[in-house]
């Protein structure tokens, strides 16, 4: 990309930030049409998990991406990989649970795990995009 003139490099960064943005929406979008086109809101307990997920990384990460492909990060970073281990599995056992129980329905779980994939892919794009050296778009 080192050919491609600075205004450019600019707007295909402001593209990609605009296609995170649509990314979260259609996740959120999904949750609720989740709840709303069967007249249940017991899927949205699963939001909770998407709040609680990003935490232990944000608090004992230190906010960086770097470290969580690194293998031996220390005991604090170990700890909140776990835990967004954990809450993950959460979120894809609330609508599983609640299914199991018959407290929704099968579209309902399908649409809030196609919600938990979008949002899994906007995650995966940011750290993609964030990763990259901001050097690289020309901005002094």
């Amino acid at each position: 990309m080192a050919d491609i003139p600075g205004h450019l490099q600019a707007c295909l960064h402001s593209f990609r930030l605009a296609a995170l943005a649509i990314l979260f929406s259609g996740g959120i979008v999904l949750q609720i049409l989740a709840c709303a086109l069967y007249s249940n809101w017991w899927p949205m307990l699963t939001a909770t998990m998407y709040i609680i997920m990003p935490m232990p990384l944000l608090f004992f990460g230190g906010g960086d991406s770097s470290f969580a492909n690194s293998a031996d990060a220390g005991g604090w970073v170990d700890i909140a990989k776990f835990l967004t281990g954990a809450s993950v599995i959460g979120s894809i056992a609330i609508p599983s649970i609640l299914k199991h129980a018959d407290v929704i329905g099968l579209g309902a779980m399908f649409l809030v795990f196609s919600s938990l994939f979008v949002f899994g892919l906007t995650a995966y794009f940011y750290i993609l995009m964030n990763s990259e050296d901001e050097h690289s778009y020309g901005y002094i």
